[in-house]
């Protein structure tokens, strides 16, 4: 039995790395100034789909992402690891896109592939801590949803069985195939990099990137099509343009305030009550907290 698994994967912005030019005057991240990595919980996500297609033989997993076209190195990643292949979903329609506008593209691309059994994505990423694209999306596709998963027990061409990790502590639960995981952080780190398949899809490439380089990979690509990275446009999937960008997103950003903590506004406290309460009093009063 085989599965058809989508992971969504974002590559954003690394916030350990936050300087003064981290935004733009619009209130959207400005991503070309600041280092980007794999979004750790989509990450989480992908070992998930990788121990399913280890389990299951034939399974097939697909990257799925959306971004400028350096965002492509997500996909790569992705292989390196163990996936089978993936899209890009580029263009500068979808620019400034908040969650629903990107659950719109997304949830269009995917009716777009080949059938799928599961879709599976981080819980929530790191630049914008919302945890709302994944069930945006099984929204759009009126799919069945599970969220905060830890680990997939089991599967089938009918279900799925999933253990969940919430506040108060575990539950396992059974949801119809096909559906939409989310993942939690707790879940287990994704495996490193395969060397045999870093050698192999190392020359792995989107056509706007085989068009800005130097050396031609085009007879390498044409004897090995797992080489080419499909890379989609809002012309390649059928979608209202009203709908994305900036006029598809009605989160708007009011303000930006960047906040430097010093060493000399740190504050030494003993276990007595008392200085706890007065502490808790203060970071009330100057609304840190509350």
């Amino acid at each position: 039995m085989g599965l058809n698994i989508i992971v969504l994967a974002k590559q954003v912005p690394d916030t350990r790395n936050v300087g003064k030019d981290a935004m733009k005057a619009d209130g959207t991240v400005n991503r070309a100034a600041l280092p980007a990595i794999f979004n750790p919980e989509d990450l989480n996500a992908l070992e998930q789909a990788l121990r399913l297609k280890d389990r299951y033989p034939g399974s097939k997993v697909t990257i799925l992402t959306m971004g400028p076209g350096r965002a492509a190195d997500v996909i790569r990643e992705g292989m390196y690891r163990g996936a089978d292949n993936g899209y890009l979903l580029t263009d500068r329609a979808f620019a400034g896109s908040d969650t629903l506008a990107t659950s719109y593209a997304i949830s269009c691309a995917i009716k777009k592939m080949t059938d799928c059994d599961l879709i599976i994505a981080g819980r929530q990423a790191i630049d914008g801590d919302t945890a709302q694209v994944g069930p945006q999306v099984a929204e759009k596709l009126n799919l069945p949803q599970v969220t905060y998963a830890e680990e997939v027990i089991s599967a089938d061409k009918k279900k799925i069985v999933i253990k969940r990790r919430l506040e108060r502590g575990v539950e396992t639960v059974e949801m119809p195939i096909p559906g939409v995981i989310t993942v939690n952080a707790s879940a287990p780190d994704c495996r490193p990099r395969n060397a045999k398949l870093l050698m192999k899809f190392k020359h792995a490439r989107t056509m706007t990137e085989r068009q800005g380089e130097a050396e031609d990979y085009i007879d390498m690509t044409a004897d090995r099509p797992y080489l080419n990275i499909a890379e989609w446009s809002v012309n390649d999937i059928e979608t209202d343009t009203n709908w994305l960008g900036l006029s598809g997103s009605p989160t708007k950003v009011k303000k930006i305030e960047n906040v430097v903590f010093q060493a000399k506004e740190s504050k030494k406290l003993t276990s007595a009550d008392g200085e706890i309460e007065e502490l808790i009093v203060e970071l009330i009063a100057n609304h840190t907290i509350g």
